[in-house]
């Protein structure tokens, strides 16, 4: 079971001892797995985030809502003020169903896209259909990602890598470039890439191949941008809990102890790394363009 050590009730933030550590139970589920099944279930600031109009009248479609970081980002969006469309993949439909409950009952509006970013036509009609159902666009979190680990390139089949790179890399260049007939000057792009980027684990080859590539292609499309007013800009998480570690993005025992190499000791909470996303999003961060935030519990990757 993880630990959870109590702090004082003058404390209203969430604080870095609040979060869970490991170790953690072993659970395997089917790829692309839920939240809601996970132990414990991941923190998206459901009970924690509290807007304050920062994204007020914007309009927002993010990949990969229903879970995970995604989903933290959907609920902090909608929050501070933004209509939020969310796509996943329809088996994570339950998923999708909290998230649309969970802000309908604060008087929130989410649009529900489900479908496979993999096919290029979808991702086409993804953005289309976002844009009609929300009255234009102007925010794009590209967050959809594929993990699976593999100990050995020999077992590294070209099936596994090629939905790897069409669901982290295509899908982002495809929704991104068909966004681009909707979003006006002041918009803003936001790319989930990874530390992994950066410091590859053995067991993702071809995940951290396509993390690099995010960063290249953020880094690229932000000068090419540039003249037209919408900044592009990336976040590398480090170890996150999210559903992505617990149907094969890790082997069963670097679940139970997932997040124990970091300096805090645990893995992150999708609840801790949305303001980071916010503060992308908005005006705030006007002269920001090109970079890449990571937040990654201490390492200090970048």
């Amino acid at each position: 079971m993880s630990n959870q050590k109590t702090i004082p009730d003058s404390l209203n933030a969430p604080h870095a001892d609040a979060f869970p550590t490991p170790p953690f139970e072993r659970q395997k589920q089917p790829f692309p797995g839920l939240a809601s099944k996970m132990k414990p279930v991941p923190d998206h600031g459901e009970k924690t985030y509290k807007g304050s109009g920062r994204l007020k009248g914007r309009k927002a479609l993010i990949t990969g809502g229903d879970s995970g970081i995604g989903r933290a980002v959907a609920i902090a969006f909608a929050r501070e003020g933004a209509q939020v469309a969310i796509n996943y993949l329809p088996d994570e439909e339950p998923d999708a169903k909290e998230v649309v409950e969970l802000l309908a009952g604060e008087g929130l509006k989410v649009v529900t896209l489900p479908g496979d970013i993999r096919d290029e036509k979808f991702c086409q009609q993804l953005v289309n259909d976002a844009a009609e159902k929300l009255g234009g666009l102007d925010l794009l979190v590209n967050n959809a990602g594929r993990q699976q680990f593999c100990d050995s390139i020999k077992d590294l089949t070209t099936e596994a890598f090629d939905a790897t790179f069409k669901t982290n890399v295509y899908a982002m260049f495809w929704i991104t470039k068909a966004a681009l007939k909707f979003i006006p000057r002041g918009g803003s792009i936001i790319n989930t890439s990874s530390v992994q980027a950066f410091l590859p684990s053995d067991n993702l080859l071809d995940y951290s191949q396509t993390k690099a590539s995010i960063v290249a292609f953020t880094k690229g499309l932000a000068k090419q941008l540039a003249p037209e007013g919408i900044r592009v800009n990336s976040v590398a998480p480090g170890p996150y809990w999210t559903a992505l570690q617990v149907c094969g993005g890790q082997p069963q025992e670097k679940v139970e102890s997932f997040g124990e190499q970091a300096p805090l000791k645990r893995p992150g909470q999708p609840a801790e790394i949305a303001g980071m996303y916010v503060t992308l999003a908005s005006q705030e961060s006007s002269y920001a363009s090109g970079q890449v935030w990571c937040s990654d519990g201490g390492t200090g990757t970048l």
